[in-house]
């Protein structure tokens, strides 16, 4: 059983917050129009970072459009990681090799194969390492999934499938997604499925480091069910006021993965020291973005048609007639 020290505690609690006061300056970046998008993730921290923090620097992570925490975990630029949602390269701007951390998809599930894919070369390639696939429950509404998983179980590969069930697709809730508990759905596909509380970013760690254990060892793949909640909007463009009600979010709002960790150091000093360092560095980053360079809007005429057709031609001359 995979263990944490008192200092990886401590450092996995470091983690959790940045991510959090990321996920707050991001909502408010966009607000502010410098960003034309963010899917917040204030609730899902010990799920994200529980896990990531149980990769090895070889093991390869494929993220879906949610994954911040992740990608921190990683030590992925964050500065090159937020373009990617003001609009200035489709999933973003970081090398995904230099730190193993896939591009943003934003297209549900579709990653799930990559990370398949990438897993079947890997065992080719001698093992010892492992894929991990982050989604939420609604893409296991969609075949890509299935089709993921069932490769995956076919061909033993060394592949997590993290499901972070935060309760809702954008406006659907799980029980209209599935019938069954999603972890099950792993027996259909000759692997374990196992169910964990996502909030607690101890267990969170502790499941993943053994599924991810268990696929180096060339034993096949596993899917981890978290259950945790998303207690914003799906996205910035989303208001969940519309289709839940308040007194389901607040039960949840108990659960709150960073006060649960942090009732468990039981060290006022240390979180303080954290909100602290946590502003000094969101305001460094804040200033990054800003001074960043902008795309230039040209580019999304570019990279598709070696001779783009007459119609996009003429949109292209409308744009620079527009900036002139």
């Amino acid at each position: 059983m995979a263990s944490l020290s008192a200092e990886q505690e401590r450092e996995l609690y470091r983690l959790m917050a940045f991510t959090r006061r990321v996920d707050q300056e991001a909502v408010a970046l966009q607000r502010q129009g410098e960003l034309t998008a963010f899917p917040p993730l204030t609730g899902q921290e010990a799920a994200q970072v529980g896990s990531a923090y149980a990769l090895e620097p070889a093991d390869f992570a494929f993220p879906s459009y949610r994954e911040l925490g992740v990608a921190i975990v990683r030590g992925v630029d964050l500065v090159e990681y937020l373009r990617a949602y003001r609009g200035d390269w489709n999933g973003g701007l970081y090398d995904p090799l230099r730190h193993n951390f896939g591009p943003i998809a934003s297209s549900v599930g579709s990653h799930a194969l990559h990370a398949v894919g990438w897993a079947m070369g890997a065992a080719l390639d001698g093992g010892g390492k492992a894929a991990i696939a982050y989604f939420g429950e609604g893409a296991t509404s969609e075949g890509d999934v299935h089709e993921a998983m069932n490769f995956a179980g076919v061909f033993k590969a060394p592949v997590v499938f993290f499901v972070q069930n935060n309760q809702w697709a954008i406006s659907v809730p799980v029980d209209r997604q599935t019938a069954a508990p999603i972890h099950r759905k792993a027996e259909a596909y000759g692997f374990p499925g196992v169910r964990i509380d996502g909030n607690d970013a101890l267990e969170v760690h502790r499941a993943t480091a053994e599924a991810l254990e268990r696929a180096r060892r060339g034993e096949g793949p596993t899917l981890v069910e978290a259950l945790t909640y998303r207690i914003g909007a799906h996205s910035t463009a989303d208001d969940p006021t519309r289709y839940r009600r308040a007194a389901e979010v607040e039960p949840w709002r108990a659960q709150d993965p960073l006060a649960r960790l942090a009732r468990r150091l039981d060290d006022p000093g240390f979180i303080r020291e954290v909100e602290a360092e946590n502003e000094a560095r969101v305001a460094e980053l804040r200033e990054r973005l800003l001074e960043a360079p902008r795309a230039d809007p040209e580019e999304m005429f570019e990279f598709v048609y070696a001779d783009p057709p007459a119609h996009l031609a003429a949109q292209r001359e409308e744009l620079r007639r527009w900036r002139s």
